[in-house]
């Protein structure tokens, strides 16, 4: 699964965008834009959820926890554990927290973002200049010098 979702987590993405708790604004105006260095959506569809910010790259769900939540916490386990078997890091974070302290909530998704950063394999890039750099270069036979390369000089 390549971030795809579900037609009706598709379906069900559109309208929380429009309708995001005041917690969930503030933290928008935060994440949006790329201020932090890193693309975030917002009601975000992975299989057949939707995640109240993702970020694909490095792989990060973030959650804003309503009082609802507390009832339904089996059902948020589950969701994490589907989010996390395709990769994703969660964070969650009591929807409050936007009002009390947004600061320390950004800094704790940017420090975060930061880890699964230097977690993030770095691809490995063909080295043919240094395959050849490393390969040993044919010596000149005694008395065969090589050609000198065609220099051509400024005439004073």
């Amino acid at each position: 699964m390549q971030h795809q979702a579900g037609t009706n987590a598709r379906k069900f993405a559109k309208s929380p965008r429009r309708e995001m708790t005041d917690g969930e604004q503030l933290l928008w105006q935060k994440l949006r834009g790329e201020q932090l260095g890193f693309k975030f959506r917002r009601q975000h569809p992975l299989g057949s959820y939707v995640a109240d910010f993702a970020c694909l790259a490095p792989r990060l769900i973030v959650e804003i926890d309503g009082s609802q939540h507390a009832q339904q916490q089996a059902y948020d386990a589950k969701r994490d554990a589907f989010f996390r078997q395709h990769g994703f890091d969660v964070m969650r974070f009591p929807a409050n927290l936007a009002f009390v302290d947004l600061q320390s909530m950004v800094e704790a998704i940017y420090n975060r973002l930061m880890e699964l950063t230097a977690l993030a394999p770095i691809p490995a890039f063909p080295q043919r200049v240094k395959e050849q750099e490393n390969q040993p270069q044919p010596q000149p036979q005694r008395g065969n010098a090589p050609e000198p390369l065609p220099v051509s000089l400024p005439t004073p």
